[in-house]
């Protein structure tokens, strides 16, 4: 007999946070106990990025985020294609430690 009790969790998306904000440089950092990811967006040729959204998580959940998005970004190029890399990452610093975009 199959179990078919799945729960269910619902997603309360405000209408203030649907449209989302566009991003194309995103500034990781972290302590021990949580990750910042700093959502920003840079103008070509322009040395300030704005930052547009930030979301802080913890060690586990940031680990989470990270399978999500690896399983997420293989079932992509299974549909569309491999993902041309441009290798042109950008190093930062905040508050002593590494981040990358």
């Amino acid at each position: 007999m199959e179990n078919n009790n799945k729960k269910q969790l619902n997603i309360d998306l405000p209408e203030s946070v649907a449209d989302g904000v566009y991003s194309n440089l995103a500034i990781i950092s972290h302590s021990p106990t949580e990750f910042v990811v700093d959502f920003a967006q840079i103008a070509p040729a322009m040395q300030k990025a704005k930052v547009r959204s930030r979301v802080i998580m913890t060690p586990q959940n940031a680990k989470r985020l990270y399978r999500a998005l690896a399983d997420n970004l293989q079932k992509y190029e299974q549909n569309f294609g491999p993902i041309k890399d441009v290798n042109d990452t950008m190093p930062f610093t905040m508050n002593g430690s590494a981040g990358e975009a």
